[in-house]
């Protein structure tokens, strides 16, 4: 039981610093705008590794982007830099997804492999459909951040995207519940025999 504490410690302490970074930008937005809020994020993500020592890659990837396009923002004062940067962050993912399954490489399963073990055509399906995903986010926000207002983009953000991808994350559960590959050989004789 003490080794459980601890790990289950360290992983609220990396939760929290994954999404420390989106709440500074939501706190600091809030009370100072977008480009101090695009500031504070910048600083947020280098300190949240440096406390972490890793970060998933699609936080990675998106985190370099961050800074990218955050600089940009900052040094420009555009905000439209900023409100570009999910749109070629989902379609970079989306393209990349795409490409990897032109070419028969499952890149989901390399991110996703130590949590889930499925057969060839489920990592297939589910990599196509995170691919139609992202496309669709990418879409969606374009057409938010065109239509709306700067706080309305921020708020859809966080409580539209984040939201969008929960239930389309738990939507996948019967695809990877059917093609789930068992751990023991004998259960799947067992199966077939009965």
């Amino acid at each position: 039981m003490s080794e459980a504490t601890p790990s289950g410690g360290k992983q609220l302490v990396k939760l929290l610093l994954e999404i420390g970074p989106l709440v500074v930008f939501f706190i600091v937005n809030g009370r100072a705008g977008i480009l101090p809020g695009t500031a504070a994020v910048m600083v947020a993500l280098p300190t949240a590794w440096l406390l972490l020592r890793q970060i998933p890659v699609m936080p990675l990837v998106s985190g370099v982007f961050v800074l990218g396009f955050g600089g940009l923002t900052l040094v420009f004062e555009d905000e439209i830099f900023i409100k570009l940067k999910p749109t070629i962050v989902n379609l970079l993912f989306a393209t990349m997804l795409f490409v990897g399954l032109a070419f028969r490489l499952q890149l989901l399963q390399r991110v996703l492999g130590t949590v889930i073990v499925l057969t060839d055509w489920g990592w297939r399906v589910l990599t196509f459909r995170w691919a139609v995903f992202f496309v669709c986010l990418a879409v969606l926000n374009e057409i938010v951040w065109r239509s709306q207002t700067t706080e309305t983009w921020i708020q859809f953000k966080l409580f539209g995207i984040m939201p969008l991808t929960l239930v389309f994350s738990l939507a996948q559960m019967p695809l990877i519940n059917r093609y789930h590959v068992a751990d023991d050989e004998d259960t799947e004789d067992k199966t077939e025999t009965t």
